[in-house]
């Protein structure tokens, strides 16, 4: 395997275990049947997941890619990071606010704010 896929491999590992922190039964999704078109890290109901973890951001394309491979009842996301950064979620504007408004998830962000940092975060 190459430096990047093991790079890649090893981020997918780190997004499913962070996952499974939250409750989630997580896992990377190529790791068993290696089929073009399944999500990166499976077990995020609703959300196709496309894992990158490299220097050079290439969003759009990304998202191309996470919104090709999303079944129907799937929103696209990237979850990306660089060396030493924290990781971040990208999705299109219209799919996040479909999420936050069908999840009633109306906030209070002071309260969100002291638990920036969140359990299983090791890196």
């Amino acid at each position: 395997m190459t430096n990047s896929k093991a790079k890649g491999a090893r981020f997918e590992r780190e997004l499913a275990r962070r996952l499974r922190v939250y409750g989630f039964d997580a896992r990377r999704g190529q790791q068993f049947c290696g089929a073009n078109g399944d999500a990166d890290v499976v077990g995020l109901p609703g959300i196709h997941i496309e894992a990158k973890h490299q220097e050079k951001m290439h969003l759009y394309d990304w998202m191309e890619q996470a919104e090709r491979d999303a079944r129907a009842n799937e929103l696209p996301a990237v979850f990306h990071k660089k060396n030493g950064a924290e990781v971040l979620v990208t999705m299109t504007f219209d799919d996040w606010m479909q999420l936050y408004m069908d999840k009633g998830r109306c906030v209070d962000i002071n309260s969100r704010r002291s638990t920036r940092k969140h359990a299983g975060d090791a890196y």
